[in-house]
């Protein structure tokens, strides 16, 4: 599978796919306007090894719910990316077996390797 979930509206996503160049065989899902499944996030949880992994401690409401002060569970993890877009750390990039989870330079770099 080739696929990345993403934000149209996220400047740093469209920057990232831009530079990254992909070819044309990518699947990319606004996760917006087209929100992430169950099955979906299983997949992603089963390359990444947890949600903990797959989740944005950066968002906004992780903040405005006052999530770090809590006790979080891999189960909670999951109900909150399900639960909203913001809380799935972006972009997710899927190649093939690999995934590349965010936005840091090493993530980004290793994305375009493996490309």
């Amino acid at each position: 599978m080739k696929k990345v979930y993403y934000l149209k509206t996220c400047s740093t996503c469209v920057r990232i796919l831009k530079a990254l160049n992909l070819p044309s065989d990518f699947i990319l899902q606004d996760i917006k306007t087209e929100e992430i499944t169950v099955k979906q996030l299983e997949e992603m949880h089963a390359l990444s090894g947890s949600y903990e992994a797959l989740f944005s401690k950066r968002s906004k409401l992780y903040k405005d719910m006052d999530l770090k002060n809590q006790d979080l569970t891999e189960r909670d993890y999951k109900n909150y990316i399900l639960e909203h877009y913001t809380f799935l750390s972006r972009p997710v990039i899927i190649i093939d077996d690999a995934i590349f989870i965010g936005n840091s330079k090493k993530t980004v770099e290793a994305a375009k390797a493996a490309l």
